[in-house]
């Protein structure tokens, strides 16, 4: 049986270790690019597969093209510029954007992809560079189902979970309540440390206690340990959590929705930025608060 021919475009936090497991299976031809020449290089040396110097030459005949890059300008870039993706890619391929963005840029990708007999996915994912490297990331995805059931096998090397929510920009849009969701909840983490520390509390004794009922979450279970300690370097940067928040909150304006809780983490998570943490993780909210 003829390979397949998998393109993957980004090979960041996220990205590296995604196409890493795409190139264990011997199913597949894969190809990458990234814009630091670097990185590719880097990768080759860890991985089975190829590296190509632009998008363009990535993508040739691919049946797949899988991007996660950093936002909407890096997107039209690695897409529709005369580099991009789509100038390569043969009719009937899908194209299937990992990146967090807008859900217009969704859309305008689906449209030009479209314009060339080409399949569209967005499939924003949740988990983190662990999710990532275990190969057990959550996708959340929109588009047409007959798309979807071409890339949802290949998903598969890298997710532990993965399910379409609707058309066009609906994994977008879902990966924004995802974010809503994480930002409530680690400032809500952060305050009860915070309360308990100042109480006098061992902290890691009760979390073992209330993390065992309603309170419990994942970021209870896997970050109170290092918030109690100072470290945050462990996941997902503030940066980009400002990023997401931001295209969550344009949305909400959007769509009449309500975002009070969202806007006001967004406001502490501005204030991490000013104490020099950009590129500490999301837990580092408890930071302001001691």
């Amino acid at each position: 049986m003829e390979k397949l021919k998998i393109a993957f475009i980004g090979l960041g936090v996220m990205g590296y270790p995604m196409a890493g497991h795409l190139s264990k299976n011997s199913d597949f031809n894969v190809t990458v690019y990234n814009r630091t020449t670097a990185k590719a290089e880097s990768w080759e040396k860890e991985y089975l597969g190829s590296i190509a110097t632009t998008p363009k030459e990535a993508a040739q005949d691919a049946d797949i093209a899988f991007i996660c890059v950093g936002n909407d300008d890096d997107l039209k870039e690695v897409t529709v510029s005369a580099e991009g993706v789509l100038q390569s890619m043969k009719p009937g391929s899908v194209l299937v954007d990992h990146t967090t963005a807008s859900a217009d840029i969704a859309r305008f990708l689906c449209q030009e992809s479209i314009k060339r007999n080409i399949g569209f996915i967005d499939a924003p994912v949740s988990g983190g560079e662990a999710g990532a490297i275990n190969g057990q990331l959550t996708v959340m995805c929109g588009g047409d189902k007959s798309h979807y059931d071409k890339v949802v096998g290949v998903m598969n090397s890298y997710s532990r979970f993965s399910q379409l929510l609707g058309e066009v920009g609906s994994g977008q849009l879902a990966k924004m309540m995802n974010q809503i969701c994480i930002a409530g909840v680690v400032q809500g983490l952060s305050e009860a440390l915070q309360f308990g520390q100042k109480a006098g509390l061992d902290c890691e004794a009760v979390i073992e206690v209330i993390s065992k009922g309603a309170a419990g979450s994942w970021q209870m279970e896997n970050r109170h340990k290092t918030m109690l300690k100072g470290e945050y370097e462990h996941g997902f940067a503030v940066d980009w959590m400002r990023k997401d928040l931001d295209i969550a909150l344009t949305e909400a304006k959007r769509n009449g929705s309500t975002l009070p809780l969202t806007a006001l983490v967004d406001q502490f998570y501005a204030d991490i930025q000013k104490m020099g943490g950009n590129r500490w993780d999301t837990s580092s909210l408890l930071k302001r608060l001691i």
